[in-house]
């Protein structure tokens, strides 16, 4: 855990019971999430990526406090919030704070845009009068790019990306210090992902927020990111720089994502070779033994199902494969 990490994380785990035919059963667990480990630095934002049901929005509510921690601590400026009592954990809920990734579903149909943006700084910053919360609503919306004269209209008024700028404009308004970006471009538009993803940066520039950003667009990760986890079955696999884990993937999966990123050079996107993994995604309910990444990974070998990898630095960042110098090796012939 970096000392200089707002918010971190250490090896949390978000485990949930499931029904069974039979009472007399013991329940088996779901793995959201076995054990994951990151630091969130202001200024910088960390990078979160992998396929559907590989954990990442389940590790952003536990960050948040919406899904419970299992095991594992969190720490908020050094102190262990998993370990303390109510005032540690309202302090969590006001320095972290959360973007969804459906900009109109995550708000209130009934509330006005002053209503849904005041809302916040009723039940986290009291110490504000009426006069402060006015003035700091019609900032913010004047932040995010829209007018004072919206702010008495209702979210289905609004385009996506209006919802989405809404949606921003309520998680900082209470000056968080942590802001979790669930996919927050996923539902909406090329053209104004890039909006969006432009105003992201620019508001963190001058607020100095730390974030992690959760999405599926590898292109728009490399944009706005400092550092990349790439997640597989509630598990971290890979860890690094932006730079460096799109320049030198370091573990099989992360090389498999990034040959699915289409390329600007069209005789180049036809002429290379996308890497394609067998099966389907293991349930979470029964991983595989060992690496769980084996039942669909070319480079699998007897001590992958008999040994869980774990984290260990290569190249300058880290990666959790039994095989990562020959994947590194075959990623550089290929180059």
């Amino acid at each position: 855990m970096s000392d200089s990490a707002v918010l971190a994380a250490e090896d949390i785990k978000v485990h949930f019971p499931l029904t069974t035919d039979w009472p007399w059963q013991s329940a088996p667990m779901l793995r959201a999430v076995d054990g994951a480990t990151l630091s969130l630095t202001a200024g910088r934002t960390l990078g979160l990526v992998g396929e559907s049901g590989c954990g990442k929005s389940t590790l952003a509510r536990a960050l948040t406090g919406l899904a419970p921690i299992t095991a594992g601590r969190l720490h908020l400026d050094g102190r262990d919030i998993t370990r303390g009592g109510a005032r540690d954990w309202q302090a969590l809920r006001r320095d972290v704070q959360m973007i969804f990734q459906d900009p109109l579903a995550s708000l209130d149909p009934r509330m006005t845009v002053a209503q849904i943006i005041a809302e916040p700084l009723a039940n986290l910053r009291r110490d504000l009068s009426r006069a402060e919360r006015r003035r700091r609503v019609a900032d913010m919306v004047e932040r995010v790019g829209l007018s004072k004269s919206q702010m008495g209209r209702y979210p289905h008024e609004f385009s996506g990306g209006q919802c989405q700028r809404i949606g921003i404009a309520r998680a900082l308004v209470v000056e968080p210090r942590v802001l979790v970006c669930d996919e927050p471009v996923s539902a909406l538009d090329v053209s104004i992902q890039a909006r969006i993803v432009d105003l992201l940066m620019e508001l963190q520039r001058e607020t100095q927020v730390a974030m992690l950003f959760i999405a599926h667009d590898l292109a728009v990760v490399r944009q706005i990111s400092d550092e990349v986890r790439v997640m597989y079955l509630g598990n971290v696999m890979e860890q690094a720089g932006a730079a460096a884990l799109f320049d030198q993937p370091r573990h099989p999966y992360t090389r498999a994502l990034l040959s699915a990123v289409p390329r600007p050079d069209l005789a180049a996107e036809r002429a290379r070779q996308r890497i394609q993994l067998p099966g389907d995604l293991p349930s979470p309910a029964n991983p595989p033994s060992g690496c769980v990444f084996r039942t669909r990974c070319p480079w699998a070998t007897d001590v992958c199902s008999q040994r869980i990898p774990a984290l260990r630095t290569l190249a300058g960042g880290q990666v959790a494969c039994h095989h990562a110098e020959r994947v590194m090796a075959e990623s550089a012939a290929a180059a």
